[in-house]
């Protein structure tokens, strides 16, 4: 038995039958409801069980929700949950950010060296502050230009600045030393005096240090050693300051307490 057309309700016949969208056709009724054009099976399209052109295909649109107040209020309670959320992950991973330093027997060696140059830095300043002109002049040291050595004249005595703080029982040779010292400062470096012993090797007696790491003279009256070195004839100036001889070298003056270990 032949169906019924889904447009027209007549009898479709098997040579003029469409069978699309569950339903049968004539091929003249299956065409587009709003325009009317003609379909077939590779270019229409079916919506609610009905044919459409592709210009004509109702798009589908987004339900608009009204701002009511259930609706504002879901809103609200939305975005309260969303803030405690946000501060509950914020406090967990609060300080994570940060990675941690392994204290590392490296790591301290570093920080160590570093802490002795800052304590080597802080005392060279505080040595040529004390070593400049004395304070109850209060007038800085008058800027010389350079002259013939026929004109040469001595700066008068109040003029110089006080020499290193030496224990009554240092050498003579440590005395003669701090007074060349003396002699560098005020304007202009007066020639020094021959001296005979500025460098005496090392005598048996007095404390004996080791270096644990290398120094650099950084003035006229400190020695430079290397790691290893061998110090004698120690003398304690002050907590952060000693006087003695490199054993290696022979070269005598002050150097920093805190790179040398006694032995």
């Amino acid at each position: 038995m032949n169906p019924n057309c889904a447009r027209c309700g007549k009898i479709v016949y098997p040579t003029e039958k469409v069978n699309c969208l569950d339903k049968f056709w004539h091929k003249a009724c299956f065409h587009c409801e709003t325009c009317k054009m003609t379909l077939n099976m590779k270019n229409y399209k079916g919506y609610e069980k009905k044919p459409y052109c592709n210009a004509h295909y109702p798009k589908q649109s987004f339900t608009m929700v009204a701002d009511t107040p259930e609706n504002l209020r879901l809103k609200q309670q939305s975005e309260l949950q969303s803030q405690v959320r946000y501060k509950e992950e914020f406090e967990k991973n609060k300080g994570k950010g940060f990675s941690v330093v392994a204290d590392t027997p490296e790591l301290q060696r570093i920080k160590k060296t570093q802490d002795q140059i800052s304590n080597i830095k802080y005392h060279e300043e505080f040595e040529k502050s004390r070593m400049g002109p004395s304070g109850g002049d209060g007038v800085e040291p008058e800027r010389r230009e350079p002259q013939d050595s026929s004109s040469y004249r001595r700066p008068p005595e109040q003029q110089q600045p006080q020499p290193h703080h030496i224990p009554t029982g240092a050498p003579v040779y440590q005395q003669t030393q701090q007074q060349q010292l003396t002699q560098s400062y005020g304007g202009y470096k007066e020639p020094a005096a021959p001296v005979s012993i500025q460098r005496s090797a090392p005598g048996g007696g007095g404390k004996r240090y080791r270096a644990v790491y290398d120094y650099s003279a950084a003035d006229e009256d400190e020695v430079s050693f290397q790691d290893g070195d061998t110090i004698v004839n120690v003398q304690q100036i002050d907590d952060g300051w000693m006087y003695g001889t490199v054993e290696r070298t022979g070269d005598t003056g002050m150097l920093p307490a805190n790179y040398v270990e006694a032995i």
